[in-house]
């Protein structure tokens, strides 16, 4: 392969912010677009070559044989493409579906690929032939983008994006039902920074009680000093079982040390916790507690435990199936609340949204 940009490199990043900004207050406007949810991929196509670089530069490559099929269909023959990697099931992303991509078996990769085939959705154009973008402005590489991609087939979108807060505003209202993230902002002037939060983004914030069921030990804990790392959180289900729906992570060094000693007294044995089978169980599609990441398969994700007795509000997002997608925001102890009622119903459901209405 030899491209003017060549991999690995760090794709631009985003910032968060409380509301989406207005185009005036940056020199040369605001270009917004959805921010989708999926991996974060940068294609490097040089003919037959193709090239998935992942978010952290780690290659996407062997787990989506399908995107490759799809970039050599219609990427220009020598391009670098920044863009995100999704798969769509009854018109809605469905970001676990790529989590399951993360296989070490060809066969499983392969079988999966044609059952739920990934898409790849392009929103930034870096080289085109022998020529390296990245100092050009946002503008002329969005020109560039659609006009290198105006023939793209199934399976290659462009991602729509408007110059107008108000309709970026309306797309934050309504594409959530689609599985999107919100909305990201990017300054038009600019040109690309690899690996430098220059973007902006805002995203759903909500909140939900939740039980508190275990935590796992910070990956600097030692055993004459245990420090907690993230707590792991629970809500019943219809059936009026304890799901595992996510984890809450960011306290200060001293706090961690703190909470380690105040939920010594929850602490109870494998056996008498209602996750004990699932802790047991090897292999589970579900990735309970206990279980290994696909992604790193050398990360201890080993986990101690607790009676299910203490409610704790936390701030999210969104909903992922059953889970929230990314790590909560701990709010504050909820004493006055029981666990039991700590159920689905109180998460707000977005209004579903087609998106195929977005993916035209």
């Amino acid at each position: 392969m030899d491209l003017p940009v060549m991999p690995p490199l760090a794709p631009m990043l985003a910032k968060a912010t409380k509301t989406i900004p207005a185009p005036e207050a940056h020199e040369g406007g605001l270009l917004y677009e959805p921010k989708w949810d999926g991996f974060r991929c940068i294609v490097f196509r040089d003919d037959d070559e193709v090239e998935l670089g992942s978010r952290n530069e780690r290659p996407l490559t062997r787990y989506f044989p399908d995107v490759v099929a799809a970039v050599k269909r219609s990427l220009p023959p020598r391009c670098v493409v920044d863009g995100e990697i999704v798969i769509a099931i009854d018109r809605r992303l469905e970001f676990e579906r790529l989590l399951e991509r993360i296989h070490p078996a060809d066969s499983r990769v392969q079988k999966l690929a044609v059952e739920t085939p990934a898409s790849f959705v392009a929103f930034d154009l870096l080289a085109l032939g022998d020529r390296s973008l990245l100092e050009l402005p946002q503008k002329e590489r969005r020109g560039l983008l659609e006009s290198a991609l105006a023939g793209a087939r199934a399976r290659v979108h462009v991602t729509v994006a408007t110059t107008k807060r108000q309709r970026a505003e309306e797309w934050f209202g309504s594409f959530e039902g689609a599985g999107l993230d919100g909305v990201v902002a990017k300054p038009l002037a600019a040109a690309y920074q690899p690996g430098k939060r220059t973007l902006l983004k805002v995203k759903h914030e909500r909140t939900a009680d939740v039980v508190l069921a275990g935590y796992r030990l910070h990956k600097t804990s030692k055993p004459d000093e245990p420090l907690l790392g993230s707590l792991l959180l629970g809500l019943y289900d219809a059936a009026g079982r304890l799901q595992h729906v996510g984890v809450s992570a960011a306290f200060p060094v001293a706090r961690r040390a703190e909470l380690i000693a105040e939920l010594e007294p929850l602490v109870v044995g494998p056996g008498d916790h209602p996750w004990a089978e699932w802790a047991a169980a090897e292999g589970n599609s579900d990735r309970m507690p206990g279980a290994q990441s696909r992604w790193n398969s050398g990360k201890d994700l080993s986990w101690v435990p607790l009676e299910p007795s203490l409610v704790a509000e936390v701030g999210y997002d969104h909903m992922e199936g059953t889970r929230f997608r990314h790590t909560t925001q701990f709010k504050r102890w909820r004493p006055d609340r029981a666990p039991e009622s700590c159920t689905y119903e109180q998460l707000e459901e977005p209004v579903r949204y087609n998106l195929d209405d977005i993916l035209q």
